[in-house]
């Protein structure tokens, strides 16, 4: 059985090589360049996307956008990883633009339920 494809989109490099070495069963690709990440999507093609949503160059919710208008990833689920919120706001909140959310800092069992949620196992 292969791995599920798991794309981490964020410019923060530290997080994404951290969020990486804590999910080793699956097949992850990091992308740091939020400019970089339909493209990279398209070419990786993943199960899932976690993205963050303040980032320089491009915000998550324009990339989200993106990537729903592109018949390649409409389907994929899309969370968002962000600081914007905190943990309590998170409890009450549960979508930002229509995708699920995970409040930075996000442990490993909060982020190991999203994957088994959405991926179905």
């Amino acid at each position: 059985m292969s791995k599920k494809k798991i794309l981490l989109v964020d410019d923060e490099s530290g997080f994404t090589r951290l969020l990486r070495l804590t999910l080793p069963a699956y097949e992850i690709r990091e992308e740091n360049n939020p400019l970089k990440a339909v493209q990279t999507a398209k070419e990786f093609k993943p199960d899932m996307i976690f993205l963050d949503v303040i980032m320089p160059e491009a915000d998550g919710g324009t990339i989200a956008a993106q990537m729903r208008e592109d018949p390649e990833l409409k389907s994929v689920p899309i969370v968002f990883l962000t600081a914007i919120v905190s943990p309590d706001e998170a409890k009450t909140r549960h979508q930002i633009g229509g995708c699920e959310f995970l409040a930075k800092p996000v442990s490993r069992d909060q982020v190991d339920a999203c994957i088994r949620k959405h991926l179905g196992f």
